[in-house]
């Protein structure tokens, strides 16, 4: 995998509607596969909005249970390989339902960006565990933004003023970030298999974070051990690790910028315009105000 070049006839593609939301075919090409996927009891599915953390989870989740056995793993597979990612259908690699099925592990852990109304039912009806990681809205934005501009799978994504009105009009890959964050808030209600943590808490206190974790999934992690996690999982130890920065995979311009930009809280100020800011916070405070659900935009 290591030093892929881009494909040159790699040309973004257009945003699609697609069963309701906004779609790009390298998500739905695959789609009866995926909803077909047959999920095991024991699957863990790590679900965000894309750029809240997903890889981050992937990997505490990875080292929780996979740490010791399988060092080799550790530094020989990347972690799209380890995590799959379900929906993912790109020339070059894998489709996700394929490695998901053929993975070697238990308990595999599987990730997607679909909103909850899309994701799977074999998973539900399996009971398995899902754990949600939210991000502030703000600071995903500025995230997806320059992923987009990075990503040659996703659209262009124009400059920062346009593509903040299209992240309010929840015309961005899979939907709305309104949508997503409180589809599995609610969905959380009724279905106690699911965890759900803020990008925030996990970089106020990463290990307190770990320590939730391991509480929800029944794990007895030793505490010499969770603080060996914490420490790998450090966000630029992360940005170092081939393994887990992705600049192993084809489709990505890391001159443009890198896949792990910041990880920080509060980059958005850095973004944002005073106007900007008043309008997104206004229009936030109307899609948001049917739900419980709270973020934190600085710490």
């Amino acid at each position: 995998m290591e030093g892929i070049d881009l494909p040159s006839t790699m040309s973004r593609p257009d945003l699609i509607e697609y069963k309701g939301i906004s779609m790009v075919h390298y998500f739905t090409d695959n789609w009866e596969k995926i909803q077909n996927f047959q999920a095991k009891p024991d699957d863990i599915v790590i679900a965000t909005y894309p750029k809240a953390g997903t890889t981050w989870v992937s990997y505490i989740l990875d080292l929780l249970y996979f740490g010791n056995k399988e060092t080799e793993r550790q530094t020989s597979q990347p972690i799209y390989f380890r995590v799959p990612f379900l929906e993912m259908t790109i020339p070059e690699l894998p489709s996700g339902v394929d490695l998901a099925d053929k993975l070697p592990t238990t308990p595999r852990l599987i990730k997607t960006h679909l909103p909850v109304q899309l994701v799977p039912k074999s998973f539900w009806e399996q009971n398995c565990k899902i754990i949600y990681v939210g991000r502030n809205a703000k600071d995903n934005a500025v995230s997806y933004f320059h992923f987009e501009r990075m990503n040659f799978i996703q659209p262009e994504p124009g400059d920062w003023n346009t593509f903040l009105q299209m992240f309010m009009d929840g015309k961005k890959v899979f939907g709305p970030w309104y949508d997503h964050v409180c589809g599995y808030w609610e969905k959380k209600q009724t279905y106690s298999n699911i965890h759900y943590m803020f990008f925030e808490d996990m970089v106020e206190d990463t290990g307190r974070e770990v320590e939730r974790l391991c509480s929800f999934l029944g794990l007895s992690t030793p505490i010499e051990e969770r603080e060996k996690i914490t420490k790998d999982v450090h966000f630029d130890s992360m940005k170092k690790n081939k393994m887990t920065n992705y600049s192993t995979i084809p489709i990505m311009d890391f001159k443009i910028s890198p896949f792990m930009r910041k990880g920080k809280v509060g980059d958005w100020k850095n973004h944002f315009t005073v106007a900007q800011n008043e309008q997104f916070d206004e229009h936030y405070k109307q899609k948001m105000k049917n739900t419980t659900l709270q973020f934190r935009t600085e710490l």
